[in-house]
C-alpha cells in the first residue's frame, strides 16, 4: 500500500532535473520516472503532465521538493504552487548533508533529483509559502545595498593599496575614487526607494516608525529585517526567529568534557550583519533594557563582542514583539515599571531580583 508520492527537482538556470518516487506501508521507496524539462513556462506545462501522468493514484497526496538555488527555482515553485501543489524548499546545506547520509558518492543533477525525491518521501518537510511582493521588492532593495556596501569595501581596501604602493600610479586611484564616488550615489539613492517603498503602505509605515523610536534601529536595518523575514509571516514564536536568524545556542558537552557555547550562525547571515551597528549604537546611547543587558554579560564573563551579540539577539526579538502587537518603542516603558508603588515598597535585595528577571524577558 502506497502512502505518499514526492517528486525531487533539481533546478538550474536553462534546465530542471525531475525525479518521482513513492514510499509504501514499509517504508520502501521506489522511484517510478525521472525526466529532465526546461527551466521555463514550456517546461512548467510539460513537467505539469508528466506528474499528472506518473501520480496514478489522486487519493494518496503528492509533495514536490527543490533545492533552493539563488532565484532559479522561484519561477518552477510559484507556478506549482499556484496550481495548488505541496511545495518544500530545501536548503542547500541540508539535502546535501542528507545525500551523504545515503552513501552516495557520486553528484550530479539526477542524483541531487532522486535524492530529493527520497527525502520528501521519506520525511514531513515544511512547506514552502511565497513571499508577498511587497517584502519581495523589498528585499531586492536591502540584498542590492549591502552588495554596493560590499564592493564599495572591495574598492577602498584597492584605494588603500595604491596610495602606500611603492610606485605611485595617480590614474589607477583616481579611477579608484570615481568608481566608489559613483557606489556612494548608487547607495543613497538605493536608501531613498527603501524609505518610499516603506512609506508606500500607511500600515507598514506607522509600524516602522514606531519601531525606529528604538536607538540604532534605522529604516534600512529595519527594512533588512523585514525583507528578510517576510514581514515575520511565517513565525509562530520569536524562537523560530531566533533559530532563523542564527542567534540560537549550540552546546558542546559529552560526559565531563564541556566544550565552548557559540550561537549556531547557521541561518541568515544578512540579519546578523543588519544588527551588528544597531546594537553598538543602542548601548552607546543607554538605550534600555538593551545597555542594561550588555553590562549585565560584560561583568559575567569579560567578552565585549558576545555581550554585542546577546543585544542583538534582543533587538531583534524586541522588534519581532512590536511587530506583532502593532506597538510603538516607548523608552520609559521599563522605567515606569520599575517606578511602580508596588516595587518601590520591595527590599533593596527583592529589588534587584525583579530587574533581574524584567531584563531577562524577551
Amino acid at each position: 500500500m502506497n502512502l505518499k508520492y514526492s517528486v525531487g527537482i533539481d533546478v538550474s538556470s536553462e534546465k530542471i532535473d525531475v525525479c518521482l518516487s513513492r514510499i509504501d506501508d514499509k517504508q520502501s521507496v521506489k522511484v517510478v520516472s525521472s525526466k529532465k524539462f526546461t527551466n521555463g513556462l514550456s517546461g512548467f506545462l510539460k513537467l505539469e503532465e508528466w506528474i499528472e501522468k506518473n501520480h496514478k493514484e489522486k487519493e494518496i497526496s503528492l509533495v514536490i521538493c527543490m533545492e533552493a538555488t539563488g532565484v532559479y527555482h522561484e519561477n518552477c515553485a510559484f507556478y506549482f504552487h499556484q496550481k495548488g501543489h505541496k511545495i518544500s524548499i530545501i536548503l542547500p546545506n541540508k539535502a546535501k548533508h542528507y545525500l551523504i547520509s545515503l552513501g552516495l558518492k557520486s553528484k550530479n543533477d539526477r542524483i541531487d533529483a532522486k535524492g530529493l525525491s527520497r527525502m520528501g518521501a521519506e520525511q514531513c518537510l515544511e512547506l514552502w509559502e511565497p513571499m508577498g511582493i511587497f517584502f519581495y521588492k523589498l528585499r531586492q532593495y536591502t540584498r542590492q545595498y549591502q552588495n554596493l556596501q560590499e564592493q564599495k569595501t572591495v574598492f577602498k581596501n584597492q584605494l588603500h593599496a595604491f596610495e602606500h604602493s611603492m610606485y605611485d600610479n595617480s590614474e589607477m586611484m583616481e579611477y579608484q575614487k570615481n568608481i566608489i564616488l559613483l557606489i556612494d550615489s548608487q547607495l543613497k539613492g538605493i536608501k531613498e526607494s527603501i524609505k518610499k517603498h516603506l512609506d508606500s503602505d500607511p500600515i507598514i509605515k506607522q509600524k516602522v516608525e514606531g519601531i525606529c523610536k528604538i536607538k540604532g534601529i534605522s529604516t534600512l536595518s529595519l527594512g533588512t529585517i523585514l525583507a528578510e523575514t517576510n514581514g515575520f509571516s511565517l513565525f509562530k514564536n520569536y524562537k523560530q526567529l531566533v533559530s532563523f536568524a542564527g542567534f540560537d545556542v549550540v552546546e558542546n558537552e559529552s560526559g565531563n568534557s564541556r566544550g565552548r557555547t557559540r550561537i549556531s550562525k547557521k541561518g541568515n547571515g544578512r540579519i546578523r550583519r543588519a544588527l551588528f551597528m544597531p546594537a553598538f549604537t543602542a548601548v552607546k546611547h543607554n538605550e534600555k533594557p538593551l545597555s542594561n543587558l550588555f553590562h549585565r554579560t560584560y561583568e559575567k564573563h569579560g567578552i565585549k563582542l558576545k555581550s554585542y551579540v546577546a543585544v542583538q539577539k534582543k533587538l531583534l526579538v524586541l522588534v519581532y514583539h512590536l511587530w506583532k502587537k502593532n506597538q510603538a518603542y516607548d523608552p520609559l516603558y521599563n522605567q515606569m515599571k520599575y517606578n511602580s508603588p508596588k516595587q518601590v515598597e520591595a527590599t533593596p535585595d527583592k529589588l534587584t531580583f525583579l530587574e533581574e528577571k524584567k531584563l531577562s524577558i524577551i
